[in-house]
């Protein structure tokens, strides 16, 4: 009987390959997958992306509650709670003000 599954890699990071320069920070999206380069990624040059942990995200000028769902928006390029034209991130894990510039989030929970 053949395997049914095999073990590749840990859970924290994926495998990825962008077709043009990601900087560490970046946030990318694949369709409902949602990752953070830890490094630099040079075009056409397979690299990883974190995708779970805690992520200061930059945010748009929302107070947000931790526990809150938070969403990406592609177009923006800001955290917010605002599922439309966003992506589901996580969840966040501290309150934060208006004010603040970023949101501490739990990617992919």
């Amino acid at each position: 009987m053949g395997l049914n599954a095999k073990y590749i890699q840990s859970a924290d990071t994926v495998d990825y390959t962008p077709t043009s320069a990601v900087a560490a920070g970046s946030v990318v999206i694949q369709s409902g997958l949602v990752g953070v380069a830890n490094l630099d990624i040079p075009a056409n040059t397979l690299g990883a992306l974190a995708v779970s942990g805690q992520f200061d995200l930059k945010k748009t000028t929302v107070a947000i509650d931790a526990g809150a769902k938070v969403y990406w928006n592609t177009s923006s390029g800001y955290a917010t709670t605002t599922s439309a034209g966003g992506v589901y991130v996580g969840i966040a894990v501290e309150n934060v003000t208006s004010a603040g510039a970023t949101v501490r989030v739990l990617l992919n929970k």
